[in-house]
């Protein structure tokens, strides 16, 4: 890998375009490296990964509401369309883009990547997936596109920051889309460079997103930003320019909306003919909640079993997390947010309240991806007192370990300390969720597999669940036919348990 500097730089300096990083991701995407196998590997069990999740979240409102846009716009003239999940009808590639992302990201269960920045490098799949449907790619160029898209999108969270000034991790995401979509297409460095400045440009947004009471527009941002680089990636391939150079220009993305005119980045890239291997370094999730959640809802089970007293609020005065900065700012009580506090609060909301998620983990001693957020559930009276008596801390071990580099001291868990009213303490702690790499129990194919199984129960057939299964560990070797069944189809009766919402289209 090398270290890219990234500045701003005045309209009259002498900037040379080889140098912008929009260039360099450009490069990136257009340097024709083979795929590895173990990177080819976790791209089929993210593909499952994505599945599994899209599955469970067939009926969710926002799902159901972008299904019903997208089914409105019939395939465009370009291509055969795009199939909507859990459907087996083609529309236009964008709007594929657009309700597959939305199923992806609802239920916040699939995989991540934390550095500088947040990411679910997984949203970056929807888009590739619809695109090459629609133009009857095979399975090797959709590998090729989706491990681009994972190393553009993994090295942008290693260096740049967002969420310090409010923007919405997803400006991450729509040009590591276009880059994506440019190893696929195989198109001119010239094209994507253009594609993806658009790209940035047109999705960078507020944090407001996941802040407060967090709306359904939480599942719909990434996919937005799917729907906004193919037409990027469109626009570019007729010819059509961006504002260039768009991160370091002096009125450009990291001069007004990052860290200003003084900052300097070094943004981590492969060399020329170095192999992507960034998906390597991301990690899925076992349960449905934010992955700063994850590892604090396994010490949660496992108190469950050890300390059962802890479970009953007439037991504890208090339950404190100390844990990152992230983690207590995000999903915490240092982000100030009542409506963490709220048992009437949406599942948005609850989904990034770790005291809501450690209290219900630490009572039931499990987790479940509905059950766990049902209104019922989160407003149980023993379940509010206890909830109460959790906070967080930022603990600068912690913080530090978040943001390290070494993959044997990165974590992203914390340490509790429990006082109860006998005054006796119970402290505990966790590095690394159970699934992580490096957890008590890793993902492998056998963990991916039984996930999508586990979640498509009731939705999908049996034999669909065995046909898409095949298909996804057959990907790098698929023909263009075998992309284009690249999607989960539900029973007719099950879709039509939710009527579609109508709208302008």
């Amino acid at each position: 890998m090398k270290q890219h500097e990234v500045r701003v730089h005045r309209s009259d300096e002498d900037f040379a375009r080889e140098d912008e990083l929009a260039w360099q991701l450009a490069r990136v995407a257009t340097d024709p490296v083979a795929v590895e196998d173990d990177v080819a590997e976790m791209v089929v069990n993210r593909v499952l990964d994505n599945a599994a999740v899209s599955a469970a979240s067939l009926l969710r409102a926002p799902v159901v509401a972008a299904r019903s846009q997208s089914l409105a716009h019939p395939p465009s003239r370009g291509g055969r369309g795009a199939l909507v999940v859990g459907t087996g009808e083609s529309v236009s590639p964008e709007w594929a883009a657009w309700a597959n992302g939305v199923a992806v990201r609802e239920l916040d269960f699939h995989d991540t990547f934390l550095a500088a920045e947040y990411s679910h490098p997984g949203d970056n799949v929807p888009a590739l997936v619809a695109v090459a449907q629609h133009l009857g790619l095979d399975g090797a160029a959709l590998l090729r596109g989706i491990v681009t898209g994972y190393e553009v999108q993994v090295d942008l969270v290693r260096a740049i920051s967002l969420h310090r000034h409010k923007i919405d991790h997803v400006a991450h995401l729509g040009p590591s889309v276009a880059a994506g979509l440019g190893t696929m297409l195989g198109l001119s460095q010239e094209v994507v460079h253009q594609a993806i400045g658009q790209a940035l440009h047109t999705t960078t947004a507020t944090r407001q997103s996941r802040k407060g009471a967090i709306s359904t527009w939480k599942a719909h941002a990434p996919a937005f930003a799917g729907k906004v680089a193919v037409e990027a990636v469109d626009r570019a391939m007729r010819g059509q320019t961006s504002p260039s150079p768009i991160y370091e220009g002096e009125d450009g993305v990291i001069a007004w909306l990052l860290d200003g005119p003084d900052a300097v980045y070094e943004v981590p890239l492969p060399e020329p003919g170095e192999a992507k291997r960034a998906i390597l370094d991301t990690y899925t999730k076992e349960h449905s909640a934010e992955y700063q959640a994850q590892a604090i809802i396994d010490l949660a089970r496992r108190l469950h079993r050890e300390h059962p007293e802890l479970a009953d609020p007439a037991n504890v005065v208090s339950m404190v997390l100390h844990t990152s900065h992230h983690t207590h700012v995000v999903i915490g009580s240092g982000a100030n947010d009542p409506q963490k506090y709220d048992p009437t609060a949406s599942r948005e909301t609850l989904d990034h309240s770790v005291p809501y998620i450690f209290t219900v983990a630490l009572q039931d001693g499990t987790w479940h991806h509905a059950d766990s957020y049902a209104p019922e559930r989160a407003q149980r009276r023993d379940t509010v007192a206890l909830w109460r008596k959790v906070s967080t801390t930022e603990d600068p071990v912690w913080t530090a370990r978040y943001h390290s580099t070494d993959p044997a001291e990165k974590a992203f868990g914390g340490r509790l300390v429990a006082t109860l009213t006998d005054g006796s303490t119970v402290v505990a702690e966790i590095a690394v969720a159970d699934a992580h790499p490096l957890g008590a129990h890793p993902f492998t194919r056998e963990q991916y597999s039984a996930k999508f199984a586990t979640l498509a129960e009731g939705v999908l057939d049996p034999s669909e669940v065995e046909r898409f299964t095949r298909l996804a560990t057959e990907l790098p070797d698929l023909d263009a036919a075998g992309v284009r069944a690249l999607n989960i189809t539900a029973p007719a009766s099950y879709l039509a348990g939710v009527p579609l919402p109508t709208g302008l289209f």
